[in-house]
């Protein structure tokens, strides 16, 4: 992607300071997932780097994840499988404890989502300390997939969250 088409983007991100709580700024991606080209482009964006990969699911996580997972799925071919907080899920589940940048939480999953020897794009808004991204790794794998990658809208890199997905091919779109 360009540097242009990339600044055209980030353009469409606002700073809220003090969200979710004091001394974090959240990244608000509505404003760009309100402007028809720039949810295009960032759709294409993170499904361009694994359109060869030979991904079968994509996995969302809750619940911005959602709204850009399921558009990559669609561009690719490929099923779309959520990624959801705890209680949300109305079958058995597979679930992950992690870490945020601001506490700690859990994520879960059908067990039936994900069939051994699958091939797994993760898809989310952010990546911050790469805590959600490692634990819906760590669910792919538990499950018997195998994570081709993941890919995000936005990385906050100074909170050097690649550090928790060692070996995992990442892409982003704007990095902060």
């Amino acid at each position: 992607m360009s540097p242009e088409v990339t600044a055209e983007l980030a353009s469409h991100i606002r700073d809220i300071a003090d969200f979710p709580e004091p001394g974090v700024v959240f990244k608000d991606i509505t404003p760009l997932l309100a402007n028809g080209p720039a949810l295009r482009s960032s759709v294409e964006a993170l499904a361009a780097p694994f359109a060869d990969a030979g991904v079968s699911k994509v996995l969302g996580v809750e619940a911005r994840g959602f709204i850009l997972a399921a558009p990559v799925a669609a561009t690719l071919g490929v099923g779309f499988v959520p990624v959801r907080k705890p209680g949300k899920l109305p079958w058995q589940v597979e679930h992950q404890e992690y870490e945020l940048e601001y506490g700690t939480d859990r994520l879960e999953i059908h067990r039936d989502a994900v069939a051994p020897g699958e091939r797994v794009l993760i898809v989310d808004d952010v990546m911050a300390t790469g805590g959600t991204a490692a634990a819906t790794a760590a669910l792919v794998e538990r499950l018997g997939g195998d994570v081709v990658g993941l890919s995000f809208l936005i990385e906050l890199a100074f909170l050097n969250g690649r550090q928790l997905l060692p070996g995992h091919e990442i892409a982003t779109v704007i990095t902060y």
